[in-house]
């Protein structure tokens, strides 16, 4: 495994690790400007993602986690090209290559709206709030048929069919097709939002906390859905959440994000067991431990506030809150270090 130019701030890659490439992603930057004064000037700038690099491979789930405002959600949209639909002012920068399996390469960054459109049937958004990302007048059977009447040329009876065979796998009945969505349960709106997801048979599945807004019972069911449908359909997952425990229970590697830099990377079990950042230390232990007994005197706890992202602090942009932190913390974003092998860190004073 080999990391990218220091100066890009880019994190790990590899092609070497287990499963053929699906999805390269090299030091992406996605910056908001901010506009001010009598003639509206471009004054700052909010470094949503501000130099970012990672793999993920067919079949894999790539966990990220971080705080509010890290750019995990950033991630997740500029993978999927809709950004500048969103935010027509975005500055975005480096490249997203997606690998069709004839051995063909897409930079998605570069493609237009029209040219992108032939390959958003191969990557699908799973999204937060199981209750505003299903349009309330429209069935069910309409929400999962949108996709298939956009990006295919299936028949009426080949859709309800395809429609009956999506709400099966995903544990709701064919006949609850014809019913609108506040006739369902929080658990079950999202099962309708991973059904249509899958509608086009895609490789890779964006999911922007799909749980987070669910009960915790509801949660684990929607995981073990998740867990099962890519072992029976080789999915990938690009698996954003706040809770560190749930992404190391359906992730393969995991990626710790902090104010729009990745300074974590590694498999599941290193990360989660063995975090070596201060940041991903903070972040799991305060994990709640379901032991009145546990512990806890070892947890740390962050002084301060998460900087805002449009003055970041210089170099390291964790060392205000660091207890590590040295006065060369402040000089230059720090290298990623390969503390293990496949263990990456962007930080020299830790071992």
């Amino acid at each position: 495994m080999t990391a990218y130019a220091t100066q890009t701030h880019a994190g790990p890659s590899s092609s070497m690790e287990r499963g053929s490439l699906l999805l390269e992603v090299k030091n992406l930057k996605v910056h908001f400007p901010v506009f001010g004064g009598f003639f509206q000037r471009r004054v700052a700038a909010v470094k949503a993602v501000d130099g970012v690099s990672f793999n993920i491979y067919r079949g894999e789930t790539l966990g990220m986690v971080g705080e509010s405002g890290c750019g995990k959600t950033t991630i997740g949209r500029s993978l999927i090209n809709i950004i500048k639909a969103m935010s027509p002012d975005a500055e975005i920068s480096g490249e997203i290559l997606y690998y069709l399996p004839d051995g063909k390469v897409v930079d998605f960054a570069k493609l237009g709206k029209s040219a992108m459109r032939p390959y958003r049937s191969r990557i699908q958004m799973i999204f937060q709030d199981p209750y505003s990302s299903l349009n309330p007048r429209m069935t069910v059977s309409q929400i999962i048929e949108e996709p298939l009447r956009i990006h295919t040329r299936m028949s009426r009876e080949e859709m309800r069919n395809r429609v009956a065979w999506l709400l099966d796998k995903v544990g709701l009945r064919a006949e609850q097709a014809s019913r609108f969505p506040h006739e369902f349960s929080g658990g079950q709106r999202q099962r309708i939002g991973i059904a249509r997801a899958l509608a086009t048979n895609p490789e890779l599945i964006i999911c922007d906390e799909p749980v987070s807004a669910l009960d915790v019972s509801i949660q684990a069911q929607v995981i073990n859905l998740m867990q099962d449908l890519q072992d029976e359909l080789g999915l990938s997952f690009l698996f954003i959440a706040h809770d560190l425990s749930v992404v190391e229970h359906i992730s393969s590697k995991i990626a710790v994000m902090y104010l729009g830099h990745m300074v974590e990377y590694g498999e599941s079990e290193q990360v989660y067991f063995d975090p070596r950042h201060p940041y991903s230390r903070a972040l799991l232990s305060a994990v709640p431990v379901a032991d009145p007994d546990s512990n806890r005197a070892a947890r740390e706890v962050l002084s301060g506030d998460v900087p805002t992202p449009l003055a970041k602090p210089s170099g390291c942009p964790f060392r205000t809150r660091c207890p590590l932190a040295v006065p060369s913390c402040a000089d230059n974003f720090p290298p990623y270090e390969e503390k293990a092998p496949g263990h990456w860190v962007a930080c020299p004073i830790v071992q």
